[in-house]
C-alpha cells in the first residue's frame, strides 16, 4: 500500500480550503496532496505520523505540513469524540513568487521548513485565529490567512521529519509507503526484519540499507517509536494495567517494555501515566 494521493476540492468563492474534521476516531490514512495544509487538534488524542516522525499528539497540537508530505493522524482507544480545524492551500495560491517578496521572507522560510513538517503549540488567542477563518468575506478571511502565516513564522517551532522522506525515485517512494502502511498495520505482533524486506521486495541487507537512508534509523527503533506511542495513548486512555499494555503493543517482556519507554520519554510508564496527564492542555 503507497501512500494514497488525496484529492482536496477547493470552494468556488476562494482559493484555499478551511473545514473541522469531527469523528468518533480518525483512521489511519496515509496520505499526500500538493496542498500545504495547517492541521490545530482540538478534541482528542492519538498518534501522529509526518514522514518518519511518530509522535502523540492532544488538544492544541499544531503542524504545518508541506505539500507532498506522506501524513497521518490516527486515533486513541478511547471512545471521545475529536476534533480538528485544517487549512489547505497550494504554496503558489497567491502567485509563484508571492513568498519570496522581501516583506514574506520570514512565511517563505517558514513554508521551505514544512517540506518536513513543523510542529507548533497553539494557545488560546492563536486557536481561535485558524478557527475564526471559516467565517467572512473570501478577501478579509485571505488577509487573516496571511496574518496566520505570519504569526506562525514568528512563533516557536520545530521541524518533525529530519529525512524528509524523498527517495530519489518514484520506485523508492513506493517502497518508503509500502514499508510504513505495513508497520503501522502489524506493529504490535512480532515483526521480523525477513518479513519486511518481502513487503518491500528486497533483501534482507539491501533493506536494512534503504531503511535507514531513507528513516534515518533502523527497522527496530522505528518499531519502538510506534509501540511506544502506542502504549502512551493506552497509559491515558485506558485503566489497563502496564503489563497488559506492553502486551497490547507487543512488548511480551516487561522489563523490555519499561526500559525501551524509559529510553524515549525519559520517565517510567506509571509515571507517565500519573503526571502527563495532568500537563494536557484542555481548549
Amino acid at each position: 500500500m503507497r501512500a494514497e494521493f488525496e484529492h482536496v476540492v477547493e470552494p468556488s468563492e476562494i482559493s484555499w480550503h478551511h473545514h473541522v474534521r469531527r469523528g468518533t476516531a480518525f483512521d489511519f490514512y496515509w496520505h499526500f496532496h500538493p496542498q500545504v495544509e495547517i492541521t490545530l487538534i482540538t478534541k482528542g488524542s492519538g498518534t501522529r505520523i509526518v514522514g518518519d516522525s511518530i509522535e502523540n499528539y492532544w488538544p492544541r497540537d499544531l503542524t504545518v505540513i508541506g505539500a507532498e508530505l506522506p501524513h497521518t493522524f490516527a486515533s486513541g482507544p478511547d471512545s471521545a469524540d475529536h476534533e480538528a480545524v485544517v487549512i489547505q492551500f497550494r504554496p503558489d495560491f497567491l502567485g509563484p513568487a508571492f513568498w519570496e517578496r522581501p516583506e514574506f521572507a520570514a512565511i517563505g522560510s517558514l513554508l521551505e521548513r514544512a517540506a518536513g513538517g513543523v510542529h507548533l503549540i497553539a494557545g488560546n488567542n492563536l486557536a481561535a485565529a485558524i478557527r475564526d477563518l471559516g467565517e467572512g468575506r473570501p478577501a478579509d478571511r485571505t488577509l487573516r490567512l496571511i496574518q496566520l502565516l505570519s504569526r506562525l513564522a514568528d512563533a516557536h517551532s520545530r521541524v518533525l521529519s529530519t529525512t524528509r522522506l524523498r527517495p530519489v525515485s518514484t520506485h523508492a517512494r513506493e517502497r518508503a509507503d509500502a514499508i510504513q502502511a505495513f508497520l503501522a498495520k502489524n506493529y504490535t505482533t512480532p515483526v521480523t526484519l525477513t518479513e519486511v524486506a518481502a513487503v518491500a521486495h528486497m533483501t534482507p541487507t539491501a533493506f536494512s540499507r534503504f531503511f535507514r537512508r531513507t528513516f534515518g534509523r533502523t527497522l527496530t527503533d522505528y518499531l519502538t517509536e510506534l509501540r511506544i506511542a502506542a502504549a502512551c495513548q493506552l497509559l491515558l486512555d485506558t485503566e489497563l494495567a502496564i503489563a497488559d499494555i506492553a502486551a497490547h503493543v507487543g512488548y511480551q517482556n516487561l522489563s523490555n517494555f519499561n526500559r525501551r519507554f524509559r529510553q524515549l520519554k525519559r520517565i517510567s510508564p506509571r509515571d507517565f501515566r500519573h503526571t502527563v496527564v495532568s500537563q494536557l492542555p484542555h481548549l
